[in-house]
């Protein structure tokens, strides 16, 4: 059983690691550090006393859950708010950027990513969101065991517990995965 220590290094460890998983499938950085809290929370408060060694598929797939959970609300609300948007003034308020964004580009330090120059910018958000648009055509399986593999690092045997599929299945999405990948990236022009 995990002892409180154990529990806490096992969440330093992986926060990083789910944020960036979430903030990739939920595309907000606010949505998805609550989404992260509340799975760790939960793990801590149902997990808690399994082995170390489980710990980490029950976050993976307590993650998944939380971030199809998230999905759901979104339909929802986007079901009820969108019909209701026609109702609301264009006054121009409320959109567009934010004074905290204006800041953020101020503070680019050079050689940072934040700093390199607008044609740069706009060839390296053209071809991430390439890549994005092609792993979002993926069928779903292959889509999740690329992500967790790749993306989360998890190896065979984590990413098939998380899946519930055999550690030949994971391979064999993968595997899918990337032919399809490269063979839609290269259509368009994208070598990586």
């Amino acid at each position: 059983m995990a002892t409180s220590f154990e529990l806490d290094q096992f969440l330093q460890r992986s926060e990083r690691k789910a944020f960036k998983q979430v903030v990739y499938a939920v595309r907000g950085d606010d949505a998805a550090l609550d989404i992260v809290q509340d799975c760790m929370i939960k793990l801590s408060q149902k997990y808690g006393d399994r082995p170390v060694e489980e710990l980490g598929p029950l976050f993976t797939r307590i993650l998944q859950n939380a971030t199809l959970d998230y999905f759901r609300r979104e339909k929802v609300k986007r079901m009820w708010v969108s019909p209701l948007s026609i109702f609301s003034s264009d006054d121009g308020e409320g959109g567009g950027g934010s004074e905290g964004e204006a800041l953020e580009i101020l503070e680019a330090e050079a050689g940072s990513v934040a700093a390199e120059s607008a044609s740069d910018k706009i060839e390296r958000k053209q071809t991430l969101q390439l890549i994005d648009d092609a792993l979002q055509n993926l069928p779903a399986r292959q889509r999740e065991a690329f992500v967790l593999r790749y993306w989360d690092e998890l190896d065979v045997a984590q990413t098939a517990l998380a899946m519930g599929c055999s550690e030949g299945s994971v391979k064999a999405h993968c595997s899918r995965a990337n032919h399809s990948l490269a063979k839609a990236l290269a259509k368009l022009g994208v070598t990586l």
